[in-house]
C-alpha cells in the first residue's frame, strides 16, 4: 500500500499537456488518502508498547496547534517548536513517529493571511524535494542484485507483490472510481477520460519509498526483506512506464475504442 506521491507526479510531469489539472489532482487525492491509510497501519499494527503519558502530552499539545490556527496564530517558529515536541512525544510514547507528521500537518494554517514569504511549505518544499525525499529514498532502498535476487524473484512474497501493485492496485482504484460516479458521489470532470483514469491509477502502483520502509517495519528476517524491496522496485517500475504509456496514448487508445 501507499502510493508514492513525488515520483508518481513525477511521471505526470513529463507528460506536460497530455495531463489534465484534474487528473493531477485525482491523482494527489487518493495518494494523500492512501498515505493515511498506510501510516494508520503503522500506528495500529507496528506499535508493541504504548507509553501514555507521552502520547498524552503529544496529543494535547496538537490540540494546542488547532487552537493557535482558529485563533489566528501565523509565527512559523511557534508552529515549528511545538511540533518538534510532538515529534518527540509520539516517538518516545512507541507510536511512529511518522504518525505525527500527518496529524501536525493538518494544523498548519492554510488561509491567505499567512505572509507568502513566509509560508511553511514555499519554505520547506526545496530542502523536502532536494535533500530529505533523496536522502530518506536512498536510506531505506538498499536493493542488492546480487546472487540472491534471481531466487528472489521467484518467491510467493516478490510475486505477490507485484501483482498486488501493478495490477490488483490500479483494479481497485479504478473500482471504487466507477462506483463513486455511478453513485453520484463523485462526477468524472470534463477533461479527462476512464482511459487516463487506469493510467493514474496504475501510477497508484509506484509505491516505492513509503513501501520499503513498511517492508522494513514488517519484516525482520533479511530474505524477505530483499524479496520485498525487489518487489516493490520492480513493481514501480512497471506501474509507472504503463501508467505513463497508457495517458500518453490515451487518446490513440479511445479512438480505436470508440
Amino acid at each position: 500500500m501507499s502510493t508514492d506521491i513525488a515520483f508518481s507526479l513525477g511521471v505526470l510531469a513529463l507528460l506536460g499537456t497530455r495531463a489534465p489539472l484534474s487528473l493531477k489532482v485525482f491523482l494527489t487525492a487518493f495518494a494523500i488518502v492512501d498515505d493515511i491509510g498506510a501510516i494508520t497501519v503503522i500506528a495500529i499494527f507496528f506499535t508493541e508498547t504504548i507509553n501514555w503519558v507521552n502520547l498524552g502530552v503529544g496529543v494535547g499539545l496538537l490540540f494546542l496547534l488547532v487552537a493557535l490556527n482558529v485563533s489566528g496564530v501565523r509565527n512559523t517558529l511557534v508552529y515549528f517548536l511545538v511540533s518538534v515536541v510532538i515529534w518527540v512525544s509520539f516517538f518516545e510514547s512507541g507510536i511512529h513517529a511518522t504518525v505525527s507528521g500527518v496529524l501536525i500537518a493538518m494544523t498548519i494554517p492554510m488561509r491567505v493571511r499567512i505572509d507568502p514569504e513566509q509560508r511553511l511549505e514555499h519554505v520547506l518544499h526545496p530542502w523536502v524535494a532536494f535533500a530529505i525525499m533523496p536522502v530518506f529514498a536512498l536510506s531505506n532502498a538498499g536493493v542488492s542484485l546480487g546472487e540472491g535476487a534471481a531466487g528472489a524473484l521467484a518467491s510467493p512474497v516478490t510475486v505477490g507483490i507485484i501483482v498486488g501493485l501493478v495490477i490488483g492496485k490500479p483494479i481497485g482504484i479504478i473500482l471504487f472510481a466507477w462506483i463513486a460516479v455511478k453513485t453520484g458521489i463523485a462526477s468524472l470532470p470534463r477533461d479527462i477520460s476512464w482511459v487516463q483514469i487506469a493510467g493514474a491509477a496504475l501510477l497508484g502502483g509506484v509505491g516505492f519509498t513509503m513501501a520499503i520502509f513498511v517492508t522494513g517495519l514488517a519484516f525482520t528476517d533479511e530474505a524477505l526483506v530483499l524479496q520485498s524491496k525487489l518487489a516493490i522496485l520492480i513493481a514501480s517500475l512497471a506501474a509507472g512506464a504503463l501508467g505513463y504509456l497508457l495517458i500518453r496514448y490515451s487518446r490513440d487508445i479511445e479512438s480505436r475504442l470508440e
